[in-house]
């Protein structure tokens, strides 16, 4: 290789360094901005089957991919400490709802970890707790919070009564599912913010 040519790819390469530097630094969060691209390309993986379950469900596609994120940094393969398994971390009673709604006779628990079975079975279950909550004002975090804590304590948390998302947020007795909630919401904002788009086939 010529000492030009060497010169030349050298160029380029402090240019692609720039520009990603100057993505990373002018982003809002450049922590995510870098993670994303070292990720070489992992993040966006499941777009496509991310975008035709949430318009099959009737939610935003970004929603879900913030859900994602949060659950599994889009790692298909992620096993959770209770049970949960892959890119949405979806339990197994989960699954058997889903199972029972759609009378899905060939589904076995192993198919967690595909991620086409995974992100339908995690999106149905998401939509269907927005569905319940939909009386809420902001429906959102109460379904978010029946989606790592279960019904049964969102229920309890919120009395049975209409509440704003600060006043259910007060109420929840679980750390760790009031910073679930808030991690997915403000993951969801920044993916709209920058302008993200997924788009079914």
């Amino acid at each position: 290789m010529s000492g030009r040519r060497v010169y030349i790819l050298g160029l380029i390469a402090i240019a692609l360094a720039l520009a990603a530097g100057v993505l990373v630094l002018t982003d809002k969060d450049p922590v995510y901005r870098l993670s994303e691209l070292a990720s070489f390309g992992r993040y966006d993986s499941q777009d496509t089957l991310i975008a035709a379950a949430a318009a099959r469900h009737g939610l935003d596609p970004l929603l879900v991919k913030a859900v994602i994120w949060q659950e599994s940094r889009f790692q298909p393969d992620k096993l959770g400490a209770h049970g949960e398994r892959g890119l949405m971390q979806v339990t197994e009673p989960a699954a058997q709802d889903w199972v029972q709604a759609l009378r899905v006779e060939t589904f076995v628990p192993e198919d967690l970890l595909d991620p086409k079975t995974n992100i339908e079975i995690g999106t149905w279950y998401l939509a269907q707790a927005l569905k319940h909550w939909s009386r809420q004002e902001d429906p959102l975090p109460f379904a978010l919070g029946e989606y790592n804590a279960g019904r049964s304590r969102v229920k309890r948390w919120s009395g049975g009564a209409s509440m704003s998302a600060e006043e259910l947020s007060q109420a929840m007795d679980i750390a760790s599912t009031r910073a679930y909630v808030a991690a997915v919401r403000d993951r969801y904002e920044y993916y709209k913010e920058r302008g993200d788009t997924l788009s079914a086939p």
